[in-house]
């Protein structure tokens, strides 16, 4: 490995005096301030021996565990030293000069904190060879074997404690990455938590602002790590897109495909930055998980540490420093019944959720929107697509060519007019890109003392054909919505570990409604009826590839409208599926599509539409929420 050292002041006794040390062997560099030290390996770059306040926070190194590391190989690296009076840190590039792809892998470690500042890059450049494919998962893990720690942190909601070893001893495989583990019932996290374990259970979307591990040194005195996600600009997806937290490991989730999301296209020119985001390490006494995770959360601010980054952006190819970042503002005249409203700034001309389409693309929101006032700082520069989507409205409000230019601020004043054909008949679920409010989404297991929100609890727990014999039949007026629609739609269930058959009697589901005699009077030859279905994921064969694989890598969502033989049919692409209820989640990737057909379909009275996935077929879907208009 070469070895570059740079210094910000000239003299060789510089290193002598400078806060945070760095040494040498032939081996590894060792970084140190007054609370931290780790060892960078030389063959791989690999974190080893990670000593927060002299607790081994890593554990003992067992294979890959008992490390810190992003999940590229590194060979051949060369290795930039970066010093100052009060930081150091270590760039680490693999340049693959023969296939054109460059991994660079920086580490800094600043005086008076407890933590690390984390960047990765990706390039390549390779004209011969112009496509490399999709980029598909990039993460950095805290990967401790054994250590201190006691507790998994998704955020101040998701918590639990880890399971023990004689409960991994006793698991038995209920599908992949999931178990159960209901034979050890004196075992903490089963008691707590549930008879099931997957790491799904303690996944997010990218509001997250911290997540980690909690636990207690000898001592007994309490500890925490965790991943702060201080600027999420460079990740891809938005901040509907869920991914994996934390399950023993801290995952930093820099690309994946996980919930149907895009993977960016490698071309000759990728070339991209991810980070910073910032490992931290906290211990107090007497405090809990959530105590801990709160004094984390203050450092999620994109503004927090600026300078800093902007000190070592030469030294960091790709970074996007101060002087070249504006900001944005917007007043939006928002809708009448909307709230949670949230305002995104994306790739231009294309769904947020797929702004890996435009692989230099950067994205910003702001979740904390009032009286339609958005403020969103530290925007690179460049031109964006506006967002703004609120629940209880349908649909979203949309406007491309947002320019944002550097130390200026953008200011946009729009009024959001909502999707509207006539009148609403009816309307089932609240439009929130997510199937929570339905049975089995956020209802709570109360048979654990946690509480978990159901969903995030492996599927198999709540028996869909006995919570809904020959599928749902729901009635407009009299049916609830968390007690008579499920969170998934399954064409078919099982088997599970509690049941060894497969049902499929499932995949029809009944709405029934009433039209009274004033609403008929409106069902003239012209009237035009519109079906909206906003689905909070599907999921076909094609799984979370894009691919065209297996028998259902597209399949037909019909909706049968009475005694009309002909269906409203509408095709779930391969590119459309994410795992997302397989792999406990409500809220993926975000699908949406209207149906017109005429108002004489309908009928003073009794009416029915029934929503049909194909018979007997691996595929299901999440509804969002659904509405009947006529005009």
């Amino acid at each position: 490995m070469k070895c570059l050292l740079h210094l910000s002041v000239l003299g060789l006794m510089v290193s002598a005096v400078n806060a945070v040390t760095v040494n040498s062997t032939a081996s590894i560099y060792t970084f140190a301030n007054d609370r931290l030290s780790f060892n960078v390996v030389k063959k791989n770059g690999y974190i080893q021996n990670l000593l927060f306040d002299g607790i081994a926070v890593l554990g003992t190194l067992s294979g890959n565990a008992g490390q810190l590391y992003t999940g590229f190989a590194l060979v051949g690296t060369s290795a930039e030293i970066v010093q100052g009076i009060d930081y150091a840190g270590i760039v680490l590039t693999d340049n693959d000069t023969a296939s054109g792809s460059l991994v660079q892998r920086s580490w800094f470690l600043r005086d008076g904190e407890t933590g690390l500042h984390s960047f990765v890059r990706l390039a390549y450049h390779n004209s011969a060879v112009p496509t490399k494919g999709a980029l598909g998962e990039v993460r950095t893990m805290f990967r401790p074997n054994d250590g201190p720690w006691t507790t998994l942190v998704t955020n101040s909601e998701q918590w639990a404690p880890l399971p023990g070893s004689a409960a991994f001893a006793k698991q038995v495989q209920v599908q992949d990455a999931t178990w159960y583990l209901g034979l050890t019932p004196d075992d903490a996290y089963v008691q707590q938590e549930s008879d099931y374990w997957t790491k799904y259970t303690f996944a997010d979307n990218q509001t997250n602002k911290a997540h980690g591990l909690y636990g207690q040194s000898s001592d007994g005195s309490p500890v925490g790590a965790w991943w702060v996600v201080n600027q999420k600009d460079t990740f891809f997806g938005g901040p509907y897109h869920v991914d994996l937290m934390v399950d023993g490991i801290i995952y930093n989730k820099q690309s994946t495909g996980h919930g149907g999301a895009t993977s960016p296209n490698i071309t000759d020119g990728f070339d991209r930055t991810f980070g910073p985001q910032f490992l931290y390490f906290n211990r107090a006494s007497n405090a809990s998980a959530l105590d801990l995770l709160a004094d984390a959360e203050r450092y999620a601010d994109p503004a927090w540490n600026a300078a800093f980054y902007d000190r070592i952006a030469p030294h960091v190819p790709g970074y996007v420093p101060t002087s070249a970042r504006g900001s944005f503002s917007a007043h939006v005249q928002v809708p009448h019944g909307a709230s949670n409203v949230v305002a995104i700034l994306s790739a231009n001309g294309v769904h947020f959720q797929d702004s890996a389409a435009d692989t230099s693309a950067y994205q910003y929101w702001a979740t904390d929107v009032r009286n339609g006032v958005v403020n969103i700082d530290r925007v690179k520069a460049g031109t964006y697509r506006l967002t703004v989507s609120a629940n209880g409205i349908f649909g979203d409000y949309v406007q491309d060519n947002i320019v944002v230019k550097p130390k200026r601020d953008t200011f946009v004043r729009a009024a959001w007019v909502p999707e509207s054909a006539g009148t609403e008949l009816w309307r089932i679920g609240v439009p929130d890109k997510t199937a929570g409010e339905f049975k089995n989404g956020w209802e709570r297991d109360t048979t654990h003392p946690r509480q978990p929100s159901k969903y995030r609890i492996f599927w198999g727990a709540w028996d869909f054909p006995n919570e809904f014999p020959g599928g749902v039949n729901f009635t407009i007026g009299r049916s609830v919505e968390g007690r008579d629609w499920n969170y998934v739609h399954w064409s078919q269930y099982g088997p599970t570990y509690t049941r060894n058959d497969t049902v499929t009697d499932i995949n029809r589901w009944t709405i029934n409604f009433h039209v009274d005699k004033f609403t008929a009077r409106r069902l003239t030859a012209g009237s035009v009826a519109t079906f909206t279905i906003q689905l909070a994921a599907a999921k076909t064969t094609a799984g979370n590839t894009d691919a065209n694989q297996g028998a259902f890598a597209s399949f037909p969502i019909n909706t049968y409208v009475n005694d009309n033989a002909n269906p409203l049919a509408w095709i779930i692409q391969p590119y459309d599926s994410s795992s997302c209820g397989e792999r406990s989640a409500i809220s993926c990737h975000l699908l949406s599509n209207k149906f017109q057909f005429p108002g004489t379909w309908l009928k003073q009275g009794d009416n029915r539409f029934v929503l049909e996935l194909p018979h007997a077929a691996p595929v299901y879907v999440q509804y969002d929420a659904l509405r009947l208009e006529l005009r």
